[in-house]
């Protein structure tokens, strides 16, 4: 990489992927103290998918990229970076970008992990579009996080929460005045203790004590991360939409991270969008971090429901505290 070029990056290709596993608010019945009609009216969330015993961040990230790939009539060989943006990935070290990289036989590619929570795939995709401009051509991004594997199921205050799976898309130059239009990313470290996994780190390697007090789980202030959705996503998306000189009602699809119904329809409601340009898919999915965004893009163009010209405003907040949100005008017709 060099300087910058001044050139517009946009998606070539989306994909997703999900586990076949669906863990349903009627089985979380049997499991802990809770009913589908407290998890429904409180979150929106009727079943969410669950990765098998043998199953990783890989996995899904791997399979996400393949579509991505096909999408955008692209070889493995191809992509020039790979970042993939996860907070349980396979391993702590090597990436899991790396060993998707490995698996796709992207030999050609560099390759690393993004940690930002739940706003990691906007995060990724404002790094991935700085790279294109440094002078990599194509980008592979991918959000896949298995929030299963480090959720307690006796915890009802966040078992009911949380979902598997991977969405991907690739990132080349798109015609001027097309692709990511603007950003707004954003951190408060001082809301760290908030919503964390205290224990495999450095702070607190394992041990017999941090898995007998259950230290390798996540933990959540449930009010604390309401308060702080409702407000950021909020003023994230006017901030973004000021940077992109774009008004609310240019808005075609709002697709925010879907963590609660009831944060996605507060941020709706501040910018004056109506149902019909808010795209929800939490009550199938729960909350996937990183891939709630791109799951829910891949979604939208498989359904035929973006097209040449619209503009995409997507928001994300999580783990840090993070925030971030793009605004993406759809170019079709890119290959």
């Amino acid at each position: 990489m060099t300087g910058l070029r001044q050139i517009s990056v946009g998606i070539l290709g989306t994909g997703s992927a999900v586990p076949d596993v669906v863990l349903t608010n009627k089985q979380l019945e049997d499991m802990v103290e809770t009913s589908d009609e407290w998890i429904t009216s409180r979150t929106g969330i009727k079943e969410r998918r669950i990765a098998k015993e043998d199953e990783a961040a890989s996995d899904f990230a791997y399979k996400a990229a393949v579509e991505a790939l096909k999408s955008a009539n692209l070889k493995p060989e191809d992509i020039d970076l790979i970042l993939v943006a996860t907070i349980t990935p396979d391993m702590l070290f090597p990436s899991t970008a790396c060993i998707v990289q490995d698996r796709l036989g992207a030999s050609e590619a560099a390759a690393f992990d993004l940690s930002a929570g739940c706003s990691g795939f906007v995060y990724a995709l404002e790094v991935g579009c700085q790279m294109v401009r440094g002078g990599y051509k194509h980008v592979l991004v991918i959000g896949a996080d298995v929030l299963s594997k480090v959720t307690d199921y006796e915890d009802r205050s966040t078992c009911v929460l949380f979902g598997d799976g991977a969405g991907a898309c690739v990132l080349g130059e798109v015609e001027e005045g097309f692709g990511i239009l603007a950003t707004n990313l954003g951190a408060d470290g001082s809301g760290a203790n908030v919503l964390c996994l205290e224990a495999g780190g450095s702070r607190m390697p394992a041990s017999e004590e941090t898995v007998r007090s259950k230290k390798h789980f996540i933990t959540m202030i449930g009010n604390e991360v309401f308060k702080f959705a409702v407000r950021i996503m909020g003023q994230s998306t006017l901030e973004v939409l000021k940077r992109a000189n774009i008004n609310p009602e240019q808005i075609r699809w709002f697709i925010p991270h879907q963590a609660n119904i009831r944060i996605i329809q507060a941020a709706a409601q501040r910018l004056g969008l109506d149902d019909e340009s808010v795209y929800v898919n939490v009550d199938r999915y729960g909350n996937t971090s990183a891939a709630s965004i791109p799951i829910a893009l891949d979604e939208l163009v498989k359904m035929g429901k973006v097209e040449h010209g619209d503009n995409l405003l997507t928001v994300g907040f999580g783990a840090g505290l993070t925030w971030g949100s793009a605004i993406i005008r759809w170019q079709e017709d890119v290959k």
